[in-house]
C-alpha cells in the first residue's frame, strides 16, 4: 500500500465555492477514484487556501494512468481549474497536485 500526501492551492476568491462543490462531488467521479484504487481519501484545506490531501492506494502510478484515461476525471479536472491555482500534472493523470514525501509515520 502506498500513502500520497498532496498539496494544493485554492484561488482565494473561490474558497466558499470550492468548499460547496466538495459537499457534492458527482457520484460518478467518487465511482471513477474507487475504480484508480483511491481508498481513504480526504482533503483539508486551510483558511487561506492551501490544501493538503492524503490518500491510501496500491500503485500510484497505475491510478494515475488509469485517471488519465477517464472522461469523468477529464472533466471534473477541467471544472476544478477555475478554483484552483495550482498547474496540472500530466504525470499524475492530469491531476493539479504536488507531491510530498513522507517523513515520519507513527503506526
Amino acid at each position: 500500500m502506498q500513502r500520497v500526501g498532496l498539496l494544493l492551492r485554492v484561488k482565494p476568491e473561490k474558497l466558499e465555492e470550492y468548499k460547496r462543490e466538495h459537499t457534492q462531488v458527482w457520484p460518478e467521479l467518487q465511482a471513477e477514484l474507487k475504480a484508480a484504487g483511491f481508498r481513504n481519501y480526504s482533503l483539508w484545506l486551510s483558511p487561506e487556501g492551501l490544501e493538503f490531501g492524503y490518500l491510501e492506494c496500491d500503485d500510484w502510478d497505475a491510478a494515475c494512468a488509469y485517471l488519465a484515461k477517464s472522461e469523468i476525471h477529464d472533466r471534473w479536472q477541467e471544472y476544478m481549474s477555475n478554483f484552483l491555482d495550482s498547474p496540472q500534472n500530466a504525470d499524475q493523470g492530469g491531476q493539479p497536485v504536488q507531491l510530498l514525501k513522507q517523513v515520519f509515520l507513527l503506526e
